[in-house]
């Protein structure tokens, strides 16, 4: 299995973590949010306990979802007398 950013993945030992997405590979290791929202950073050497997973499976956990900027109301501007 090819490890590389946006690829989703499971752990073979934790299926308990849920199907997670790849967000960072470097040369010793691959950084990966999984479905139980801990982002987890995997070393290279256990790379052979990823198997490929489902996109489709991968559900971000609440807390580690993006939050839309807010909206605040602009004041009205005061009519000069």
């Amino acid at each position: 299995m090819v490890i590389k950013n946006g690829a989703f993945v499971s752990h073979t030992g934790a299926e308990q973590w849920g199907t997670g997405k790849i967000t960072e590979v470097v040369s010793m290791r691959a950084t990966i949010e999984f479905s139980d929202g801990i982002i987890r950073k995997i070393a290279s050497t256990h790379y052979t306990n990823l198997r490929q997973a489902d996109a489709a499976s991968f559900v971000p956990h609440p807390e580690s979802a993006p939050v839309p900027a807010s909206v605040t109301a602009k004041k009205p501007k005061k009519a000069k007398s």
